[in-house]
């Protein structure tokens, strides 16, 4: 089997295995806790996306990892990851706390979505043993990163238990 399939095939498994996993484990967890500490314990997954800073780190990647992908990759990871200990840090400051988690999510959202924009378009699955030690990081790490993104997207537009225990009751004497 070609690398670039087993690539994309270990890319696609680890979506689905992931998947799996948030779905009967994570996301009943997170859905039943307190909105801001289901956001605390998902920005305290992505403060370690400091680990993509391994795209741009000689020896660890091989000498024709496309720059193109292993520069903005790390630094838009990095950056995710200083947003999200930011968020952690400010946690006592609610509103700061919040508009952090919006900032690390979306930045890191749109880094995940332009990684593989520039994967596609600089052939990185013919190219994914130039990953080298980093490998396990769009197969393992990746999927996982971009589910909870989407779950503290849906965490945050949910209603507060307490205003929606509120409307459950106005409805109940309504």
């Amino acid at each position: 089997m070609p690398p670039q399939i087993i690539f994309q095939l270990q890319l696609v498994l680890g979506y689905v295995a992931w998947l799996l996993c948030f779905k009967a484990w994570f996301w009943p967890r997170l859905r039943s806790m307190d909105r801001f500490e289901a956001q605390r314990a998902i920005a305290t997954l992505h403060s370690f996306r400091f680990f993509g800073l391994a795209f741009i780190v000689p020896g660890v990647v091989g000498p024709h990892l496309p720059a193109g992908f292993a520069e903005f990759a790390a630094y838009g990871d990095f950056a995710t990851g200083v947003l999200a200990v930011l968020a952690l840090l400010a946690a006592r400051m609610r509103p700061v706390f919040r508009a952090l988690v919006v900032a690390f999510n979306l930045v890191g959202m749109v880094d995940l979505v332009l990684d593989y924009c520039h994967a596609v378009r600089l052939g990185l699955p013919e190219l994914a043993g130039q990953l080298g030690a980093s490998y396990a990081i769009p197969i393992l790490y990746v999927p996982l990163l971009m589910i909870t993104h989407i779950a503290a997207f849906q965490l945050l537009l949910r209603p507060a238990h307490g205003r929606r225990d509120a409307r459950a009751s106005a409805g109940e004497r309504g």
